[in-house]
């Protein structure tokens, strides 16, 4: 058996997007060298939105410049269209992530366009993307429940998560982006998605609105998924996505692995000084 899990930091992006108070980047910069140091392999650095949709990331270039990066590590970046591709790629990402959902309705009011609509914006991404030999992560969201179109039939996670990775992602984030899902449902969604998608292409994504993201990560373990998104301190929610929480606690879930006896590779006592860090960061900025 695998006894390893990745778990993959989402914090300076996805924890961090959300939070009214501007975050100084310099505070952005010293998170991701302190989470460099706790024993990571990936860690998702910003995103190359519009600034005026998200003004959190309207610094993604600089933080990209100002970290200190491990050879380790590679950094991350979100990428919505072509221009911020070659945004992510001229400030240094070593990979990029595209994001579609499961959901109509959040389709339309996350990135303004049908799911179908999404997939033609997404090709010439991965097609700029495989000539440069950057990979491609894909997320999925809604893959349980949407906030505008109630529960989110598990084919139609199967069918988007499977043309991301026939499109050329390498592997597919499945989102619990309002954080509903508890194990049963996670379970229904995943047995189909697992027809179409391999287990090890695949990850999770689980926000703690209802205090399940643990529960449904061990649901998920113990149907084959080894990778699992995760932020400092359970940063993050959506702001498209009314009443979301924030994501699973980076923390949380590496004591959990522990006690499982999987191997993480993270550190745990650097882990708890840079949540005391962010949190405090956060505080001030309130």
């Amino acid at each position: 058996m695998n006894k390893k899990l990745t778990l993959f930091e989402m914090g300076p992006r996805d924890g961090l997007q959300n939070e009214k108070a501007p975050i100084p980047t310099a505070d952005k910069i010293s998170l991701i060298n302190q989470l460099s140091d706790c024993g990571f392999e990936k860690i998702e650095t910003s995103s190359f939105v519009s600034p005026k949709w998200v003004p959190q990331m309207a610094d993604a270039a600089e933080v990209f410049a100002g970290i200190t990066r491990n050879p380790g590590i590679r950094y991350t970046a979100l990428t919505p269209n072509l221009k911020g591709y070659e945004r992510a790629k001229l400030a240094g990402a070593d990979e990029v992530a595209i994001f579609a959902s499961a959901s109509e309705g959040f389709s339309q009011k996350n990135i303004n366009c049908s799911i179908e609509e999404s997939f033609e914006r997404f090709a010439p991404i991965i097609e700029a993307a495989k000539a440069d030999g950057i990979p491609v992560r894909g997320y999925v969201s809604c893959v349980v429940e949407c906030p505008y179109d109630g529960p989110t039939p598990a084919q139609n996670t199967a069918r988007v998560s499977q043309r991301l990775l026939q499109m050329g992602c390498y592997q597919v984030s499945l989102g619990d982006t309002i954080g509903t899902a508890i194990p049963e449902t996670t379970e229904e969604m995943l047995n189909a998605v697992l027809k179409v998608v391999p287990a090890e292409k695949l990850a999770g994504h689980f926000h703690d609105t209802k205090d399940f993201a643990l529960a449904n990560i061990m649901s998920s373990i113990k149907m084959g998924l080894r990778t699992f998104d995760a932020a400092i301190g359970g940063l993050g929610g959506c702001p498209y996505a009314p009443g979301a929480k924030g994501n699973v606690s980076t923390l949380a879930v590496a004591k959990m692995a522990r006690m499982l006896d999987y191997d993480t590779g993270l550190d745990i006592e650097k882990l708890e000084k840079v949540q005391d860090f962010i949190l405090s960061i956060k505080e001030a900025a309130a």
